[in-house]
């Protein structure tokens, strides 16, 4: 789960780490009253689950008054990248003298936490990994000895960080850390973590994602979902218990199980299409999963073709059969559909939809055979 960024400033100053004086506004006239609050000059930031915002438009200094409530009535209603901006977060302008980069999130690779920082910030990290390697420091840490205070300096240190801050950054990574493990976060993110001209550290913005399967251990963190702005087949997926995460292609997918479904996505990108969804049917599915599966696809009305890849374990193939049986019967879609069925009951399967003689379902006996036929039918469509 995505938080906006005032939200993971807010978990920020939860666990010690210094951010500007703010707040969240919904109205023009909130933001004025909040902006005379936190004193001028004010910055008025719109708040939505996408990067670009200062470039479309979205992040505004306001001197007085007058300047405040010109932006909030520009920026609120406002459109960046198909996020509608219905929050606002006013804080007081901060004076910078220098932006460094700071972030925790887990390495796979190294099955263990990494801390990333740099004092390249204000700038996407890929530019810096890419163009100035050495100013970026990677930094393991051990899951359990956790992140000690020598570890952090050093870690400041190595980054080459103003001499007189060494201790501030350090703070902000132990505390930075200390968000990661604490709230069960996948990314803790700061970009930039400014340096004032009074040396204080502190957040300028965030970048936060909470793991959803740990959500049940942060009661008080289960409500932050920016519900308004999720898309409402990925809410309704999330509603009904489905992996389900919507994708800019013309390719529906669904398979069982997460590494199944990654592997039809590349061969399906690999054989010229776009998938436009990624849909894990899990484990055991029936008929009535499988069947509530094919609706949230075809809700997606830039679908043109479907392709099911199923490699039954637990799942049976027969109850897949079932399933896509069910959902042509109610629900009558006017896509093509390409079942591949292999492994538990699939002999099954597949003559139960011989026998339904399904309009438009063509049979693939194998993972690339079913990615090329799906691509030809999806650009049939178009």
């Amino acid at each position: 789960m995505d938080l906006l960024e005032y939200q993971g400033k807010q978990l920020f100053a939860r666990h010690g780490l210094r951010v500007s004086n703010g707040k969240a506004v919904t109205t023009v006239e909130d933001a004025v009253a909040t902006a005379d609050e936190v004193g001028y000059p004010v910055v008025v930031k719109a708040q939505v689950l996408i990067g670009g915002r200062g470039k479309a438009g979205g992040v505004k200094l306001a001197a007085d008054e007058a300047e405040a409530r010109k932006h909030a009535t520009n920026i609120l209603g406002m459109d960046i990248h198909g996020h509608t901006v219905r929050t606002l977060w006013i804080e007081h302008a901060s004076d910078i003298a220098t932006e460094y980069y700071a972030s925790v999130l887990l390495d796979r690779s190294a099955k263990a936490p990494l801390i990333m920082f740099s004092v390249e910030g204000g700038v996407d990290i890929e530019e810096v990994a890419e163009n100035t390697p050495e100013k970026l420091i990677r930094h393991h840490v051990d899951s359990l000895q956790g992140l000690s205070r020598a570890e952090a300096v050093k870690i400041a240190t190595d980054g080459k960080a103003d001499a007189d801050v060494i201790e501030g950054v350090a703070d902000a990574l132990v505390a930075l850390y200390e968000v990661w493990l604490e709230e069960d976060a996948t990314l803790a993110e700061i970009n930039p973590l400014i340096v004032t001209p009074e040396r204080e550290v502190k957040a300028l913005d965030s970048k936060v994602s909470l793991d959803d399967n740990a959500l049940y251990r942060h009661p008080e963190n289960q409500e932050l979902a920016d519900k308004e702005n999720e898309d409402p087949i990925e809410r309704r997926a999330k509603e009904q218990g489905v992996q389900y995460v919507k994708l800019d292609g013309d390719i529906g997918i669904l398979g069982n199980g997460a590494g199944l479904v990654m592997s039809t996505l590349d061969v399906v990108a690999q054989a010229g299409g776009k998938p436009a969804n990624f849909l894990d049917a899990g484990g055991g599915s029936d008929a009535a999963k499988i069947k509530q599966a094919v609706e949230l696809i075809l809700a997606n009305d830039a679908v043109k073709a479907v392709l099911f890849n199923i490699f039954g374990g637990i799942t049976r193939c027969d109850e897949v059969a079932k399933g896509l049986i069910a959902a042509f019967d109610e629900i009558k879609p006017s896509v093509p559909f390409v079942v591949r069925l292999d492994g538990t009951n699939d002999v099954a399967g597949r003559e139960l939809l011989q026998e339904a003689a399904l309009g438009n379902v063509h049979a693939a006996r194998t993972m690339n055979e079913a990615a090329e036929k799906v691509v030809a039918l999806a650009k049939e469509q178009s």
